[in-house]
């Protein structure tokens, strides 16, 4: 609990900061990420015996914030067709790679898939973070940054609601073959604060930096990122039980991996940016 405690008391304010500030210091941070993530799952698939192709992949992984980035104004308005022109370089060279140094026996198909989806897994799902702050509605940095916080905030207090209705509650498993302390009692806990929370940041926050979001949007939106952050979470222990380890990886410590801490966000960051876009917000 202290080394969890301590993580949080350092990262917290560091991902605040470098939310703030934005730009490419914040997309080079994701992208840093977004490697150590790519390559905590390739040693997921190595336990279960496929070889990915480990440098395409992190190339590919550090690449997509960057080029998330470099698609905005602020980035420089790179014409979308470079990107997309990129992406098919970089898949038809992880394919050529692949048949040079990996025979029929050694599983070629499954490794490259399993090369491009952690790549993508990790890589790119983070990415929407880059959208949501340099949205050009929001204005300043710091409303920027109170938007992009907005779902983060809601799933941390999801996951500890959860967490908290599950031991007190008790009940039905949630998944008890992928994941058995979760329950339905703190899944239902989690997204009944979620919904609270939303509106009540939208007040406290959002209204004070010039950001107007109806509450009941905010309770939509809480509810959204609560079910789908779940989901997430669970998703990622299927991955995990495939491999028969209990963390990703140890980069946090008292935390886990990358993928451990950043799990429920992969599919909460684009469904973020999905719901803000709805409802004008970006």
């Amino acid at each position: 609990m202290l080394r969890r405690v301590s993580v949080a008391a350092v990262g917290i304010p560091a991902a605040l900061g470098a939310i703030y500030l934005g730009g490419w210091l914040l997309a080079g941070l994701l992208a840093l990420f977004g490697v150590l993530g790519t390559l905590e799952f390739y040693r997921l698939a190595e336990c279960g015996g496929l070889r990915p192709l480990r440098g395409p992949g992190a190339l590919g992984a550090a690449l997509m914030p960057l080029a998330a980035f470099a698609l905005l104004p602020a980035g420089g308005s790179l014409a979308p067709t470079w990107i997309g022109f990129g992406v098919a370089v970089w898949f038809i060279g992880t394919v050529s790679l692949a048949a040079l140094l990996r025979g029929p026996t050694d599983k070629p198909l499954a490794s490259v898939a399993v090369t491009v989806f952690a790549a993508v897994y990790a890589g790119a799902l983070p990415a929407f973070i880059i959208p949501i702050r340099h949205g050009v509605a929001l204005g300043t940095a710091a409303a920027g940054t109170a938007v992009v916080f907005m779902p983060l905030v809601v799933t941390w207090v999801c996951d500890s609601l959860a967490m908290g209705g599950g031991t007190l509650i008790g009940g039905p498993k949630l998944a008890p073959v992928l994941s058995p302390h979760k329950t339905w009692a703190g899944a239902v806990s989690g997204s009944i604060g979620a919904v609270v929370l939303a509106p009540v940041y939208g007040i406290l926050v959002l209204a004070r930096l010039g950001v107007s979001i109806a509450w009941w949007q905010l309770a939509v939106f809480g509810l959204a990122i609560s079910v789908v952050g779940q989901i997430g979470d669970v998703s990622e222990s299927l991955f995990k039980r495939e491999a028969g380890v209990k963390d990703s990886g140890g980069f946090f410590p008292g935390h886990g991996g990358v993928l451990d801490r950043f799990d429920s966000l992969y599919w909460v960051l684009p469904t973020s940016l999905l719901l803000l876009r709805l409802f004008g917000t970006l």
